[in-house]
């Protein structure tokens, strides 16, 4: 049970996510009840010693953007830390590059049939009780796959959110835009970005100027929770030039460089450097 401190906490949290505003975010706060950083953050933590499933990867430019993978990576050590079965699910070149030191499930762009059985031989095998989407395309209500302008990438697509259906247990959402996996939550077309709006739902939803910013979020509450200076190692860890160097590109310019979302070279590590102001103190435990 979170108390009210973690929710103030989560509050102010939330508001850092979306203080840079690039794409409207920041408007559509409202349509979600405050604490639903914390609330997330908890449903991870309640699972710590149990399988998550991770899905990420938004195809782009005929490979993966950074924004996901990133906070996907950071997420997937944070828990592997705190005990938890992990696994990373993404499409063949992302998966390729972290299986050597993740548990993967590479989710090919197939006919519907196709995906289904993989998914649910997949979820045989692993069981997960938690399965987290970050920077997933989410179908639209007419059963197709949407980038930021509008245009149909379905056949570029795994589809991850047969996962979050099947599956029957609790589901995060990390997104920025409103065409990922999770945001059939909120009408995010109140943002006026120019998207084909996500249907599907989850059982929480995070927002974020940069999806890999909301996972940064929760690995700050796990870190806290757990007294483990988490986001602290993360400030210091390069994933977004390790991306890069294995092919990842930014999900605006297409471009290869450490940068997310078009935006300025080090706003990441900025914004960690605000979580952890944010997070300094150390109170409660849930």
């Amino acid at each position: 049970m979170l108390t009210e401190d973690e929710l103030e906490l989560s509050a102010d949290v939330e508001a850092v996510l979306v203080s840079h505003n690039p794409r409207g975010m920041a408007r559509l706060r409202a349509q979600l009840q405050p604490g639903y950083c914390a609330r997330a953050a908890q449903q991870l933590w309640d699972r710590r010693s149990q399988t998550i499933l991770i899905g990420t990867g938004f195809p782009v430019a005929n490979t993966f953007e950074t924004d996901g993978p990133a906070g996907a990576m950071a997420l997937y050590d944070a828990l592997a830390r705190l005990g938890a079965d992990v696994w990373l699910a993404g499409p063949p070149s992302l998966a390729a590059v972290l299986a050597p030191t993740h548990q993967v499930l590479a989710l090919t762009a197939a006919n519907a049939d196709t995906q289904q059985r993989h998914c649910d031989d997949s979820l045989a095998r692993i069981q997960p009780d938690l399965i987290v989407a970050i920077e997933v395309p989410g179908a639209a209500q007419d059963g197709r796959y949407y980038n930021i302008r509008g245009i149909d990438i379905s056949a570029q697509c795994g589809n991850f959110e047969s996962f979050m259906r099947t599956q029957g247990c609790p589901t995060i959402g990390i997104g920025d835009g409103g065409n990922e996996a999770g945001m059939g939550n909120i009408d995010a077309r109140a943002a006026d970005l120019p998207i084909v709006q996500a249907a599907g739902k989850c059982s929480e939803l995070v927002i974020a100027d940069v999806s890999n910013w909301g996972a940064y979020a929760l690995v700050g509450f796990l870190g806290r929770w757990s007294k483990e200076p988490f986001l602290q190692d993360l400030r210091d860890r390069p994933l977004l030039e390790w991306l890069t160097d294995h092919g990842a590109v930014d999900g605006v310019t297409h471009e290869p460089t450490a940068t997310e979302d078009g935006l300025a070279l080090g706003s990441g590590n900025r914004l960690i450097d605000t979580l952890l102001r944010v997070f300094q103190p150390q109170k409660d435990t849930p």
